[in-house]
């Protein structure tokens, strides 16, 4: 009965919100727009009026810019208020044409979401340059 019951146990509103960002620097690291943008709320809004299509539209050309794109998040700080979430992190972006990084940046970044049908959605994010 007991391990019916733990297969059955719902993921704890903080770990699937940590899984969700976790989704969507997996989505930078693989070129997956489709990806990023199910993480997005629809009403997504980031710095200078950034929304959600011109967040996709941003990262795509990113993309084709350079060949070699990552980023690795540092640890992430939740704080949950009801269907409410702040998450902040660090995040260390690289991007270039060849095998090492021709660029590369740390960021801070504080990110709002929500929780739509069970699913958290990134409805605000903004950065700033960390060095």
């Amino acid at each position: 009965m007991l391990a019916l019951a733990a297969g059955c146990r719902r993921e704890a509103p903080e770990e699937a919100l940590r899984a969700r960002i976790a989704g969507l620097e997996q989505a930078i690291e693989a070129r997956d727009a489709d990806a990023l943008a199910e993480g997005l709320a629809e009403d997504f809004a980031g710095p200078d009026g950034m929304d959600r299509d011109r967040l996709r539209r941003t990262a795509a050309l990113v993309w084709l810019r350079d060949r070699e794109v990552g980023v690795v998040l540092g640890p992430v700080e939740v704080e949950l208020v009801g269907d409410r979430a702040k998450a902040s992190f660090t995040a260390a972006t690289r991007g270039g044409e060849g095998l090492l990084p021709d660029r590369a940046q740390v960021y801070r970044v504080e990110t709002g979401w929500r929780l739509d049908d069970g699913e958290w959605r990134l409805i605000s994010a903004r950065w700033e340059p960390a060095l």
